[in-house]
């Protein structure tokens, strides 16, 4: 049976090279690697009188915070990463958490999958490694971490 194009596109996964991420609200900013869009939870174990014949009961626990990672080529002018940075920890009393929107798009650029990171602090910031014998793009990581993460699955 020969399938549709509209079959395909509805039933095949998507690449994962076609995304967008927007800090702030407003700034998109262009980032080669994103990873760490994990939702994760920790099991408690509970021991009561009966656990030795019903065994112990698992509940839900605390969430684990989001660990996220950006990944970006250093180009002229673009001190973005730099800014935050030293926004979020030049004033003591007020903290420069920003929202994380990751989204998925298809082939014509409409989001169809966003992961969005609610609070997000910047922890660490690492330069590019510098090598006289590599001909690679000078990258700048940022690592960031929250405790809000909504999935919107058709935006």
């Amino acid at each position: 049976m020969a399938e549709t194009k509209a079959d395909i596109k509805s039933v095949y996964p998507l690449p994962s090279y076609n995304y967008r991420v927007t800090v702030g609200g407003s700034e998109v900013v262009s980032f080669s690697e994103v990873s760490g869009l994990d939702l994760e939870y920790e099991p408690v174990r509970y021991k009561h009188g009966l656990s030795f014949w019903m065994g112990e009961k698992i509940i839900p626990g605390m969430q684990q915070p989001i660990e996220l990672t950006m990944n970006k080529g250093i180009v002229k002018n673009r001190d973005y990463l730099s800014k935050w940075m030293s926004d979020a920890y030049g004033n003591p009393f007020s903290m420069r958490k920003r929202d994380v929107l990751v989204q998925l798009c298809d082939e014509v650029g409409k989001p169809v999958v966003a992961w969005k990171v609610k609070g997000a602090l910047p922890v660490k910031l690492t330069g590019p490694t510098f090598d006289a014998d590599s001909n690679e793009v000078a990258m700048e990581t940022m690592e960031l971490v929250a405790y809000g993460l909504e999935i919107n699955y058709s935006p």
